[in-house]
């Protein structure tokens, strides 16, 4: 594990390769995943990492691992570096408000620019092949009447999937059995077992299942349905108001240089537009989503004062989701 003192020491020897572009040698640039190595967190940035070094002439990417309290440890080291170009984040949304909101750092968005974000994913309510339940509205029917019997498996607390379930339970009216997993994996292991009677997950995680009918879609925590799976509902669909996207890209510290920032969001919107990107994001149950750096703050501190008042009325504990 890297640590952020460590981190910081090593950005002193990256401050100016961009520089040698000039001279035509590669230039290294450094992305800051959240996450430790193997989590999906990283299994994402380094599918995306390629594509990036493709539509950025000459650069090569190295992922470093900064794990620690479900992200934040990652971006309060971005937020201390010099915005010199050769160090990023991989930076989420809504995990990213939920640590400012569950760790009352309300100035680490100030200190940090979203440069743009390239996907964006959806949250999926899933239950077993096997299991009686198949709409959200039965998932809390069922809760409501009976509801020890009525597992509802997400991601550690803090994470986005549970975040949904969090406020699902909150437009529901009514307590839901969460069971919070270390891990994202470890959540739809136990659903695809039928170990949990339902399960909150990014719908990557899902989209397996679902395809090959080993888990039936409760609902897609957002207003649309998803191109990849158009016969699962949305939650808005069966009168259930609850939407949840995750988005992902890169951040900078704040203060980056604008002639920094605009070859980035150049090389990110090449990525956007690569045919074999969206391949990937079709098989993987990601959108190709372009949102750039100004929206995507705006979309932050909206989920910021959402989840804020989540938190006064139902808070989740922190538990290293990274």
């Amino acid at each position: 594990m890297i640590g952020r003192r460590a981190l910081l020491a090593g950005a002193a020897g990256l401050a100016a390769p961009r520089a040698a572009r000039a001279g035509g040698s590669a230039t290294k640039l450094v992305l800051i995943v959240g996450a430790r190595s193997g989590s999906k967190s990283d299994q994402v940035a380094r599918a995306f990492a390629p594509f990036l070094e493709r539509h950025l002439p000459r650069t090569v990417i190295e992922i470093r691992n900064v794990p620690g309290e479900a992200g934040l440890t990652a971006y309060r080291a971005l937020a201390e570096i010099a915005p010199s170009g050769a160090i990023l984040g991989w930076a989420g949304t809504p995990a990213l408000p939920a640590r400012i909101v569950d760790h009352a750092d309300d100035g680490l968005l100030a200190r940090l620019r979203l440069i743009g974000a390239v996907q964006k994913e959806p949250i999926a309510f899933v239950s077993p092949a096997t299991s009686p339940i198949s709409t959200a509205r039965e998932l809390i029917e069922r809760s409501a009447a009976e509801r020890d019997a009525v597992p509802l498996g997400t991601p550690p607390a803090g994470s986005p999937p549970h975040l949904a379930a969090l406020r699902l339970q909150a437009v529901a009216g009514t307590k839901l059995n969460l069971v919070a997993f270390p891990s994202s994996a470890a959540a739809r292991q136990a659903v695809l077992a039928g170990n949990v009677a339902a399960a909150s997950l990014g719908l990557g995680d899902t989209i397996g299942g679902l395809r090959d009918g080993k888990l039936i879609g409760l609902g897609l925590a957002s207003k649309a349905r998803a191109k990849a799976l158009p016969d699962l509902p949305s939650l808005h669909d069966i009168g259930l108001p609850v939407s949840m996207t995750i988005r992902r890209g890169l951040a900078a510290p704040a203060g980056l240089a604008r002639g920094a920032e605009d070859g980035f969001v150049a090389a990110m919107r090449a990525v956007v537009a690569d045919p074999e990107f969206a391949a990937q994001a079709d098989q993987s149950g990601f959108v190709v989503d372009w949102l750039d750096g100004p929206d995507w703050t705006a979309l932050a501190r909206q989920e910021q004062n959402g989840l804020t008042a989540l938190w006064a009325s139902d808070p989740w504990l922190p538990t290293g989701a990274g």
